[in-house]
């Protein structure tokens, strides 16, 4: 099947996830969709075609050839951001890009004013969505890649490979996608991550990561009888959102710099919580941002009384640097020889994110994540440029080929 024809089926299907839902998948789209592609690559010609009980699907292409080589992996994550509607997806392809702004709807435009690098794109055909849902190139565009090389390989057995296993995992976009991801069943001696965005791109630095929650505890009164007696949750929480550096947020950062990024506030006199996400590519700095938001919390208690402020850290993910340096440097150095060698300069820089790769490669699978293609991401505005798909899928035949 053409590649362009194979993503644009799989964004018909609805598989954003839910942090709220405390299942695994954690919502039934993405099991849908799984059970869609398990037939597809059962239909290709892949063997071992294992779909478990979490939504965690597993497949694999036998090597080709009786030279020894590593058994190489690829994955990419089958559920699109909450962040954004991601049903009825309606995609249109914008044949041979010129430069201009790109009408998505009455509402919404697709400028190069705001978005300069769709100017790299100029004659290429781009596929962009109606400005009411996300396109879902994150990560059905890898999904796509890989699905597509693994046939491609099978109809082209003069490309001699070794054992190449795929997988495709749920609720990535919440952190989630690596929880019951078994290494051992997988048994590649290491895989890249199809999930990075723009052609090019080559991550195995990402932010180490975690998620803090700030609950403030009030006191209502009578507003016309509160003094010295009313203690308003949602004031301290702004009191407490105020002492982190106004500088060290996601608006205001770049390359390897880290951040505090508020993401929700809920609130009433009673009580109120702040909801973050803490991130650094440096460890030790990490560590002391998650030391700074404990301090400041202890500042709240010893301001208003000892249980006024809670919080709730929790590690989310590590750098895979930690895992890639030095020893397996040399799984970076195959991509980027791979992207040369299909007209692509690598682009290797560290992720302002994380990928399920990060925790692969903590959990004994070094695991670098390449270019799928995808430009602004989990919002209304994404697009896609065909010649980035078509060169991800053709990075991943190369690896194949190289591996030795």
């Amino acid at each position: 099947m053409n590649i362009t024809d194979r993503f644009l089926g799989y964004t018909q299907h609805d598989t954003q996830s839910n942090e709220e839902t405390n299942l695994t998948p954690s919502t039934p789209g993405q099991m849908a969709f799984a059970n869609v592609l398990a037939e597809e690559l059962k239909k290709i010609g892949l063997e071992d075609v294992v779909l478990d009980d979490y939504g965690y699907l597993m497949a694999t292409l036998p090597a080709n050839t009786d030279e020894k080589r590593p058994t190489i992996g690829f994955i990419a994550h089958m559920d699109t951001s909450p962040d954004m509607c991601g049903r009825k997806v309606q995609a249109r392809i914008v044949s041979k890009y010129d430069g201009k702004d790109i009408p998505l709807n009455e509402e919404y435009t697709l400028s190069p004013e705001q978005f300069p690098e769709l100017l790299d794109h100029i004659g290429e055909d781009i596929i962009v969505t109606n400005g009411k849902t996300l396109l879902g190139a994150d990560d059905k565009a890898g999904i796509a890649e890989i699905v597509t090389a693994m046939e491609y390989l099978l109809a082209h057995p003069e490309i001699k490979h070794g054992k190449i296993r795929v997988g495709f995992t749920p609720d990535e976009e919440i952190g989630q996608g690596a929880d019951h991801f078994n290494v051992e069943a997988f048994g590649a001696d290491f895989a890249y991550t199809m999930d990075g965005g723009e052609k090019g791109e080559l991550e195995y630095e990402n932010f180490n990561a975690a998620s803090a929650k700030v609950t403030i505890k009030g006191r209502n009164v009578h507003p016309g009888y509160a003094k010295h007696k009313m203690l308003n949750a949602c004031r301290v929480a702004y009191e407490y959102a105020n002492m982190l550096p106004r500088s060290e947020t996601p608006e205001h950062t770049e390359g390897y710099e880290g951040f505090y990024h508020l993401t929700s506030v809920n609130g009433t006199v009673e009580e109120a919580t702040l909801s973050y996400v803490v991130r650094d590519h440096d460890r030790d700095r990490f560590e002391r941002r998650k030391r700074e938001m404990e301090h400041l919390a202890n500042k709240i208690n010893a301001n208003y009384g000892e249980g006024t402020c809670s919080l709730v850290l929790k590690d989310q993910y590590y750098n895979m640097r930690e895992k890639i340096e030095p020893d397996n440097l040399f799984v970076v150095e195959l991509a980027k020889e791979a992207m040369r060698q299909v007209g692509v300069t690598p682009n290797v820089r560290p992720i302002r994110g994380g990928t399920d790769g990060a925790r692969l490669s903590f959990m004994g699978l070094p695991c670098p994540n390449i270019f799928a293609g995808g430009m602004n991401m989990h919002g209304r505005f994404e697009y896609l440029p065909i010649p980035s798909l078509e060169k991800a899928f053709e990075t991943v035949l190369k690896i194949c080929e190289l591996a030795k």
